[in-house]
């Protein structure tokens, strides 16, 4: 399948396919209206700070929850008074008070100190008894308990909600705790949120209960399956507990077909099932949810395999929900929905057309570029970016994605890498040009040359981004997915569609030299060689002194973080006479730049959000009069009928998975160059990229820019420009290593820089004319993306000259002065000495 006809099909088909799959994308309304729903629908999803979606209002059911732990406290107690030899007529709880009734009065000094001993998990009274009655002692959960026990259930529903609603990392949807008793998700692009009400609305709390042998014994259970139609009684004990389950996957039956859940269990639970059904062999297990019974099969032997089966007569989707739902665990409280309506872009429709606006300007000025410096072969060049992007969109639309800010920073990047490679490219066979090889072989050993490189770059951030996904949360597997795709497509497009069409456009032609035709017809090739590391020591000491004093910068005045991060105060306005545009500058106008403004319902609705500052809680109230003052003083019918406190969008430990994620991403990138190349050339990269991401992190506390869920796509996103910015000056000095290994080091390094030279310049260009008109243009919603990126490419272009190739020379030379080689022997020279003995 080398020749050219054979390629040109099955890449044609490859492009063909993906483009049809992205077709929807963009197909008119009155056309998709003749095709099938299934193909129409096949489409990207755009994500809550581009288009919007459905606004859920949960409230936690606490009574429930105090009930379930005043039941479990009274057990407890039942077991204690047993053990001590105190006498009960009868222990009862509800969700207010635990009821303890004795035999004997004098015992209820005994049980008053009892009481005492039980303790929360942070060392506070547990319990306290409220009322003493003779024989009857009412006990209720301390404030202070009550508090923890709602602050901790609210912070764990708030995590599985996550994992049941984004468990692919692909849907994005925002969860935030708002008030004492609520949590508000918003989900992107739903417009019938039924089956998200039913997944936030199970409690999925999973039991397995003996059926009793005996039915309509007292104290005995008495529940109905699903349908409500079979009713069974069954054993209160609860034999084991659904958090055992471990995994739970949609099956199907072998011998019926219907749908089905396969579960896996934990080893301790494994060891609990098989004991309990060794023992019961010829019993009926009942697999309760929420208090129906799913089925209860009959113990047939023992399962000692930790797995097991639950059928009940599911559809694919209903198994498919209760897998989700298992896998992700049990609600700690129901979660009830109390109000339900649509909600506008978290950016803003207007910041998104001047961001749409300012991309559609930086596409085409890349597009312009690409076309002055190489001609024709720019235009080239740009035909095979355009299919890269519609292969992306279409492998998207396919997977059912949601597209946020995150994402597209990782199709930027993406599109960034894909122009590098075609830079690369064109670079490598102009300089064969320059060489006096003919076209055909310009063209082929250009590629050649290239592709180790290329390939260097995309292996090291497809770790990377590997790492990223599996390690990392939220928006960082958004970003993950979407560079992950991006780097197979341009792959795929730069060394096959765009080498085919310039293998095209010389088939038929006289084997003459290749000739470049564009503004710098020679690039900036010249026989001089610049000499980078004259200035090495001062190159490294000012980046060291930066990057200490953006560590002093982070550590105080610290970053402004979003309330993304830190949660804050979100208020509900109601301002007809307004629109969106004319309040955001409003806001800005009176020193609120940094609210978050969203379309709420209805035209002249918004919900504002602004974050709370962690160094003074106290401006809180100061921002919410402010912010009614401002907007009153444009529409002085304007009201506002909510204002609650809001919880940060991200989880918890959020910061602490993505900084687990970017090192790890780091290891992975280490060990894979230190492969590659040489342990040196690994370290030289590692050290520079951690250089630049402190200076970026000092430019946010610098510049005082938000630090929000863009400030980190951002930062991502420079991290693998940084990454390929690295690989692919270090592979010019490999391969000149390579072919003149005894020339002195520093003027080997000069020699590579300077032949790399037209590629960072060409590259670097690009990229930052690009984003530019985002960084000027853009506003302040998409400044947190914008104006770091550009800010990130400057240091990222200029530490692969200045930085990361001095600290090579002074590893190199720290090898060279223990006799160590620069690099191990290749498998042709390993293959020539073997050849040389006898």
């Amino acid at each position: 399948m080398t020749s050219l006809r054979s390629r040109a099909i099955v890449y044609g088909l490859v492009t063909v396919l993906g483009l049809l799959c992205a077709l929807p994308n963009i197909l008119p309304v009155r056309i998709a209206n003749y095709l099938p729903a299934a193909y129409v629908e096949n489409t990207v999803s755009l994500g809550l700070d581009l288009q919007g979606g459905s606004h859920l209002l949960l409230a936690a059911n606490f009574e429930k929850l105090v009930a379930a732990r005043n039941d479990a406290l009274a057990n407890n107690l039942k077991s204690r008074l047993i053990d001590a030899g105190v006498h009960y007529a009868a222990i009862s709880a509800n969700d207010k008070v635990i009821t303890i009734q004795l035999t004997d009065a004098r015992d209820s000094a005994a049980v008053i100190a009892m009481t005492k001993t039980l303790q929360t998990l942070q060392g506070e009274q547990l319990v306290s008894v409220v009322n003493k009655h003779s024989q009857e002692l009412s006990i209720t959960l301390t404030e202070k308990a009550l508090e923890e026990l709602q602050k901790d259930a609210i912070e764990r529903s708030l995590e599985i909600l996550r994992q049941r609603l984004d468990e692919s990392g692909l849907v994005e949807p925002s969860i935030t705790r708002q008030g004492r008793d609520y949590i508000l998700v918003q989900m992107p692009g739903v417009e019938d949120p039924s089956d998200i009400r039913r997944l936030l609305g199970t409690t999925a709390k999973m039991q397995f209960h003996w059926v009793a042998e005996i039915p309509g014994t007292a104290g005995n259970l008495e529940l109905t399956d699903t349908t409500g139609h079979r009713r069974f009684s069954i054993e209160p004990r609860i034999v084991l507990e659904g958090e055992h389950i471990h995994d739970a996957q949609l099956g199907f039956d072998q011998n019926t077909q219907e749908p089905v859940v396969n579960f896996r269990l934990d080893s301790e639970g494994g060891r609990l099932f098989a004991e309990m059904t060794r023992r019961n062999v010829g019993r009926a297990l009942a697999i309760v949810l929420d208090d129906k019974v799913l089925t209860a099969p009959v113990i047939r032997d023992v399962i000692a395999g930790g797995s097991g089966e639950i059928s009940g007569s599911f559809t694919v989707k209903e198994a498919n929900e209760l897998a989700l739902m298992l896998r992700a665990g049990a609600l700690p409280v129901p979660l009830d929905v109390v109000e339900e309506r649509s909600v506008g872009p978290d950016l803003g429709s207007d910041a998104i057309a001047m961001g749409l606006s300012a991309g559609l300007v930086g596409a085409g000025i890349v597009f312009m570029f690409m076309f002055v410096i190489y001609g024709r072969w720019g235009l080239v060049s740009t035909v095979g970016l355009g299919i890269n992007f519609g292969l992306l969109i279409g492998i998207l639309s396919v997977l059912g994605a949601t597209l946020t800010l995150p994402g597209i920073a990782g199709i930027i990047l993406t599109i960034g890498m894909a122009v590098d490679a075609n830079i690369l490219i064109n670079e490598r066979i102009r300089e064969e040009t320059l060489n006096g090889v003919s076209a055909r072989k310009a063209l082929k050993t250009g590629f050649e040359k290239a592709f180790a490189t290329i390939l260097d770059s995309g292996v090291t951030t497809l770790i990377a981004v590997s790492l990223l996904f599996l390690v990392g949360n939220g928006p960082v597997r958004g970003f993950a997915v979407t560079i992950g795709l991006g780097l197979l497509t341009s792959l795929f497009t730069t060394m096959g569609i765009t080498r085919l069409l310039m293998e095209w456009s010389l088939a038929g032609r006289k084997p003459h030299a290749l000739t470049m035709s564009g503004m710098f017809g020679q690039g900036l090739h010249t026989n001089k060689k610049f000499n980078f590391l004259k200035g090495r020591v001062v190159g490294l000491v000012l980046s060291a002194i930066l990057s200490l004093s953006a560590v002093v910068l982070y550590i105080k005045p610290g970053l402004n973080y979003g309330v993304d991060f830190t949660g804050g105060t979100a208020i509900e306005v109601l301002s007809p006479n307004t629109d969106l545009a004319h309040l955001r500058m409003q806001l800005s106008a009176n020193a609120l730049a940094d609210a978050s403004i969203q379309e709420f319902e209805q035209s002249g609705r918004y919900l504002v959000r602004l974050a709370a500052d962690q160094n003074n809680r106290s401006l809180a109230n100061e921002q919410i009069s402010a912010l009614k003052s401002s907007v009153i003083a444009i529409d002085d019918q304007a009201s506002f009928p909510r204002v609650d406190m809001v919880g940060p969008k991200v989880s918890v430990d959020f910061a602490d998975a993505t900084l687990l994620a970017i090192l790890l991403a780091s290891i992975g990138m280490l060990f894979y160059l230190w492969y590659r190349f040489e342990s040196h050339f690994a370290l030289a990269a590692t050290i520079t990229i951690a250089l630049d991401l402190t200076k970026t992190l000092g430019f946010f506390a610098l510049t005082g820019v938000e630090f929000n869920l863009t400030a980190v796509a951002a930062l991502l996103a420079l991290i693998g420009y940084s990454v390929n910015d690295k690989v692919v000056v270090f592979d010019r000095i490999r391969e000149n290593l390579r072919l003149m290994p005894d020339k002195p080091i520093i003027d080997l390094l000069n020699q590579s820089i300077s032949s790399t030279l037209t590629r960072t310049v060409f590259t670097s260009t690009t990229t930052f004319f690009a984003l530019l008109p985002m960084g000027i243009a853009g506003g302040a919603a998409v400044a947190s993306f914008a104006l770091p990126m550009l800010f990130g490419i400057v240091v990222g272009t200029s530490s692969s000259i200045f930085i990361a190739s001095p600290i090579l020379y002074y590893l190199s030379e720290r090898r060279r002065k223990k006799g160590q080689q620069q690099l191990r022997p290749s498998r042709e020279e390993l293959q020539a000495q073997l050849d040389l003995l006898p």
